[in-house]
C-alpha cells in the first residue's frame, strides 16, 4: 500500500507546495508560487526587499500565535513606536481550536501582499487528520526552504557554556515534517520522509554561502545516513558535491546522536551546520539552552519571494502566558532581523543596542535568565535607553524621542 501510495503522489498533476500538504490548499497556482528558479540557477545573493509603500513606510503581517506570542508582540509594536520604526504591522489572530484553514489561508495571502511578516508559534489543537500543522504550512506554501538561527552567547548571562558563536542553517520544507502519514493496516501507521535533491541542494548550497560571505570557516552536515542510507544519504552526498564549489572551505559531517552530545561537551567545535527540519528542531534547542534558553535567539526564515522571523526555538510558551515573566528579548531580536531585512539598519541597531544594554550591562532579567524582573522591566528599560538615542533615517531625516 505504501508503494502504490508513493505511486499515487509521484503521479499527481498538483504543485510541488500543495502535495507537502493535500488537506490544505488545493488551489491552482500560476504566477503565484514562491520557488520560480532551480537550485542550479539560484545562488544566494541576497533576499530581495519588498518595495516600501506609504512614504517610504513597509506593511509586515503581524502573526502573534498562542501562549506568549500576543503579548510579545505587544512589546515590539510599542518599541517599534517609541522609536519610529516605519512599520505598519497587518495583525491577524489564528484561532487554534478551528476546524478549517480560512484564518490560516488569509494570512498566507497577507504574507503574499506584504512578502514579511512577524510571527509568534500558531498552535494547532485540533486533532483531526484533516487539521494541519499551521505553521509548517505556512513556510510550505510559500516556500521558505531555509531556517537561520545565529547562536551566539551574550556576555554575562548564566550559561552551560561562553563564546558560543554558531550558525544553524535548517531545511524547512522537507524531512520529516512532509505531513504524508497513512495507517497501512489497523495498528500500523507509517509516516513518510522526503529527501528532494532541490530542496536538499538548496539548504546546502545556502549553508556554503553563508560561510564564505560571513568569514566562516567550516560547514557541518548533519545526518543519519549510518541508518537512513537512502535518504539521509542523498541529503549528504548533495551536501558533499557542494562543497566542491567552495573549496576554501571544510566541510565534515557527523551523526545526529553524536551531534547532540559533542554540542553538550565542546560546542566550540562547531561553525555552521546544515541539517535536515527535524535534526534543526533538536539541534537548536539544545544549542539555544546552553546560551541562556528559549528566550533569547531570533530564527530566519528565507525563501526567494518571502521571508518569516520569529523566536529561534518556536517556542509557545503557553504555561507562562499572562504571568508577565516571559522573556521577550528573542521576539524583539526577530524584529531587529526583519527591519534589517527590510533595510532600516539604523532603527535596527538602536533597538539591538538597547536590548544589549538592558539585559548585559544593566542586568535587567527575567526569571529564565537568572533574574528577578518582570517582562514589563525589560521592555520599560529599553524604552528608557531609547528615550536618548537619535534615529538616523536613510533619507536624512531625524527622529529624536524626548
Amino acid at each position: 500500500m505504501a508503494i502504490r501510495l508513493t505511486q499515487r503522489l509521484l503521479q499527481t498533476q498538483a504543485p510541488f507546495l500543495t502535495r507537502g500538504y493535500p488537506l490544505l490548499v488545493t488551489k491552482e497556482k500560476t504566477e503565484d508560487v514562491a520557488h520560480t528558479k532551480s537550485a542550479l540557477q539560484k545562488k544566494l545573493t541576497g533576499t530581495d526587499i519588498p518595495s516600501a509603500q506609504y512614504g517610504g513606510r513597509h506593511g509586515v503581517t503581524m502573526l502573534p500565535g498562542g501562549g506568549i506570542g500576543p503579548e510579545l508582540m505587544g512589546y515590539v509594536r510599542e518599541i517599534f513606536r517609541y522609536c519610529g520604526a516605519p512599520i505598519d504591522f497587518e495583525v491577524i489572530d489564528i484561532d487554534p481550536s478551528t476546524e478549517g484553514n480560512e484564518d490560516l489561508e488569509y494570512a498566507i495571502t497577507s504574507i503574499k501582499r506584504n512578502g514579511v511578516a512577524l510571527k509568534g508559534n500558531i498552535e494547532t489543537k485540533s486533532q483531526s487528520l484533516s487539521e494541519v500543522s499551521r505553521n509548517v504550512a505556512i513556510r510550505n506554501e510559500l516556500d521558505l526552504y531555509v531556517n537561520v538561527v545565529h547562536c551566539k552567547s551574550y556576555p554575562g548571562i548564566p550559561a552551560r557554556h561562553k563564546d558560543i558563536d554558531i550558525v544553524l542553517i535548517r531545511q524547512n520544507t522537507d524531512g520529516e515534517y512532509a505531513m504524508l502519514e497513512h495507517e497501512s493496516v489497523r495498528g500500523v501507521v507509517e509516516s513518510m520522509k522526503v529527501v528532494t535533491v532541490e530542496n536538499a541542494e538548496r539548504v546546502a548550497r545556502y549553508a556554503f554561502e553563508y560561510a564564505r560571505q560571513n568569514n566562516r570557516k567550516r560547514v557541518t552536515t548533519i545526518h543519519k545516513a549510518n541508518i537512513m542510507k537512502l535518504s539521509d544519504g542523498l541529503f549528504l552526498e548533495v551536501a558533499n558535491r557542494v562543497h566542491k564549489d567552495y573549496p576554501e572551505l571544510e566541510h565534515n559531517n557527523m551523526i545526529i546522536d553524536n551531534t547532540c552530545m559533542q554540542a553538550v561537551s565542546n560546542p566550540h567545535q562547531f561553525d555552521v551546520m546544515n541539517m535536515t527540519n527535524l535534526y534543526g528542531t533538536i539541534v537548536s534547542n539544545v544549542i539555544c539552552g546552553l546560551i541562556g534558553g528559549a528566550g533569547l535567539i531570533s530564527g530566519r526564515n528565507y525563501g526567494d519571494h518571502y521571508a518569516i522571523f520569529e523566536p529561534g526555538t518556536r517556542n509557545t510558551g503557553t504555561a507562562i502566558a499572562g504571568k508577565n515573566i516571559a522573556n521577550p528579548v528573542a521576539m524583539i531580536n526577530a524584529s531587529i532581523d526583519m527591519l534589517n531585512h527590510l533595510g532600516h539598519n539604523e532603527h535596527a541597531k538602536v533597538i539591538y543596542d538597547a536590548t544589549y544594554q538592558t539585559i548585559v550591562n544593566d542586568a535587567i532579567r527575567t526569571p529564565d535568565l537568572g533574574g528577578n524582573h518582570s517582562s514589563t522591566d525589560v521592555v520599560e528599560n529599553i524604552l528608557k535607553i531609547l528615550s536618548a538615542k537619535r534615529v538616523n533615517w536613510p533619507h536624512g531625516n531625524y527622529f529624536n524621542q524626548s
